[in-house]
């Protein structure tokens, strides 16, 4: 559930803070720091203008006294992002404070999903603030370790995601944790490590639905480990109805489905449309793809994920990863 909170605001940070990104500009990467900020050390991947015009913006929600805390905690997070694009530190810091204090439980889980639809820079710096509010919160290390995956810094992020998996304090908080990590040992080609994270992402999950985006992913992990991913997929769904979106992805895994019917159902599935299903399909066709030994195929599918996964997803990851591998 808190992956889907992430993604959403950060789909929502991304339509209010694109505004401030020039065309053509992607950010991340390896340098992105360096490339990210000016001489001044200010964000040079936006105009001042649009910046300071958002800021204004964003001061105009907030001092309106009728905003829920959870709101009003949304939006000092974008603008704890603007400010630090701006280059104002103190008011970075000052917003992120107040975040805080405004939705004292939930703004840790916010900060993940902003971080995504912000530029890297500002969102490990915004992070970084919480972290002194809040240290070792799992959901703002959880943060971190996606940024890291976001900028490639694969190495860093299972350190950044270790605290988190041992020290969770709900089931949650672990499957979460666990989750993540399971990304970055993925992309390490830790893959045994890796499917070990995916099955304690899905423990104590008793319906399709909890189970299956974790058991997705343990499947990835064993085709590359070299074990039995299919046996491990069955084993796992057995006579489950697999009718509801993303259960036609486990099927053709299975063996049951045809892959142009998943392509169809990828395009026509409301669930599917809704979550960018054409991404996950591509992804998982291609380690299909892997698993059967067919290299051309899974280079092909890779490069479709590539270009149908937003940099923030887990998937786009992945799909670069695999296409290093080939």
């Amino acid at each position: 559930m808190q992956r889907g909170i992430r993604a959403l605001i950060g789909a929502f940070a991304g339509l209010i803070l694109g505004a401030c990104t020039a065309p053509g500009t992607l950010p991340g990467g390896t340098n992105w720091d360096a490339q990210g900020r000016g001489p001044a050390g200010g964000p040079v991947s936006a105009s001042t203008s649009a910046q300071k015009t958002t800021v204004e913006n964003l001061n105009k929600i907030l001092s309106t006294e009728q905003l829920s805390p959870t709101d009003r905690s949304l939006y000092l997070g974008l603008r704890a992002f603007v400010h630090s694009r701006l280059g104002r530190e103190e008011e970075s810091q000052k917003d992120v404070g107040e975040m805080a204090q405004a939705n004292p439980k939930g703004w840790p889980i916010m900060m993940p999903g902003l971080a995504g639809g912000g530029d890297r820079g500002a969102a490990l710096r915004a992070l970084g603030y919480g972290l002194q509010k809040k240290p070792n919160d799992p959901w703002l290390l959880m943060g971190q370790g996606q940024v890291q995956m976001q900028i490639a810094a694969y190495a860093r992020a299972p350190h950044t995601l270790d605290n988190p998996v041992a020290c969770a304090q709900t089931p949650a908080e672990r499957r979460n944790s666990a989750y993540f990590r399971g990304h970055a040992n993925l992309a390490l080609g830790n893959f045994q490590r890796a499917a070990e994270d995916f099955d304690a992402s899905i423990a104590g999950q008793t319906t399709v639905k909890g189970r299956i985006s974790g058991a997705l992913w343990r499947y990835a992990a064993l085709v590359r480990a070299k074990r039995d991913a299919r046996a491990a997929l069955a084993r796992e769904f057995g006579s489950d109805d697999l009718s509801d979106w993303p259960g036609p992805i486990a099927k053709i895994l299975l063996g049951k489905l045809p892959s142009g019917e998943l392509e169809v159902a990828a395009e026509s599935d409301d669930t599917a449309k809704k979550t960018n299903g054409k991404c996950m399909a591509a992804y998982f066709i291609g380690m299909d793809s892997i698993r059967r030994g067919d290299r051309q195929r899974a280079r092909e599918q890779f490069q479709l994920a590539q270009a149908r996964c937003p940099t923030m997803s887990e998937y786009n990851w992945a799909a670069s990863n695999e296409l290093k591998r080939l």
